[in-house]
Parts: structure tokens; C-alpha cells; sequence
């Protein structure tokens, strides 16, 4: 059993632990989506208890009502690295006032559009920035993002192949 934390972030971390400890089955989790399309290339995206609209802007055939799907993708990747940033601060007792991140990405759309088929489909690059406060100093922050990018799911499946299984059913 570990020592119980003084953190809300340390005591769940702790409790993961400790049932991961007690049965390594517990170490497992299922996340899930499901989506519908909706107007001309839009989708409804079921996650949970949410539901979030995607769509295009007008130059890729849509009507920018919501993200698109690479937005989100960068959403979900700046706002994992700042939960990971968050619970690797408290567990390695990293003092931080404040953190924010952005993103941005380089996409050709000759790669969608089948226009070029030497050109990938998604970002070639995708650059993200952390901002860190706090009195720690740079160095221990220097740590702090080291270990951040070795844990962080999202930035893993971007940096590491992630097996996909597609399933077409029709009818």
C-alpha cells in the first residue's frame, strides 16, 4: 500500500496504485466514441455523457460550426499534456502556479484529396508549447517535461505506432 497523499491529484494516484497493486486487470481501462455524420461533412461525436459536433471549415466542404477533426486532435493532445503536467508535478512534488500549452500543426490537403499520393494525410509537423510558472527552477521543470512526454497517452500515440483495426459494415 503507498503512503496516503495530502493532494486531491496524490490521492488518486495513490488509490490507482494501490488497485493496480491488489489485481494488474485494474490497470485496464476502455475509453470509448461514437459518432454519426451530420450536414454536408460534419459528424455528432458521442463520448460518454457528451456529445461534441465536428466539422470543416467552407474550403474543405463544410459549414464551420464546430472543430475540425485535426483541431480536436490538438485540443486532446495540449489538454493531455497539461493534466500529465499536473499529476507528474504532484507526484514528483513539483511546485507549479500555473500551466497553459498550445498547438499548432502543418497539414498538406494534397494528402486528403488523393491530389498527391506521396503526401501523408495527416501533420507533418505538430509543434506544441508549454508554459510553466512557479519557483521551481528551469531545471526541474526541464525534468518535469522530460518525464511529461514519457507518460502522456496522447502524445504517445502520436510519437509510437498504435495498431488501428477499421471494420466497414454495410447495410
Amino acid at each position: 500500500m503507498t503512503t496516503a497523499s495530502s493532494t486531491r491529484l496524490g490521492a488518486i494516484i495513490d488509490a490507482t496504485a494501490d488497485a493496480v497493486a491488489a489485481d494488474v486487470a485494474n490497470a485496464h481501462v476502455v475509453f470509448r466514441a461514437a459518432g454519426a455524420a451530420q450536414g454536408a461533412v460534419g459528424s455528432a461525436i458521442k463520448l460518454g455523457t457528451y456529445t461534441v459536433n465536428v466539422d470543416e471549415p467552407p474550403t474543405l466542404g463544410g459549414e464551420d460550426t464546430a472543430p475540425n477533426p485535426v483541431e480536436f486532435y490538438l485540443a486532446s493532445l495540449i489538454s493531455c499534456q497539461v493534466v500529465t503536467y499536473r499529476f507528474w508535478a504532484d507526484r514528483l512534488g513539483i511546485a507549479v502556479d500555473d500551466i497553459s500549452a498550445t498547438a499548432e500543426g502543418d497539414l498538406d490537403v494534397r494528402g486528403f484529396f488523393g491530389l498527391d499520393d506521396d503526401v501523408r494525410a495527416g501533420f507533418g509537423e505538430v509543434r506544441v508549447q508549454i508554459q510553466v510558472t512557479g519557483p521551481e527552477s528551469a531545471d526541474r521543470y526541464a525534468e518535469l517535461g522530460r518525464v511529461v512526454d514519457a507518460h502522456c497517452p496522447v502524445l504517445d500515440l502520436t510519437k509510437n505506432v498504435t495498431p488501428v483495426r477499421t471494420t466497414l459494415v454495410v447495410g
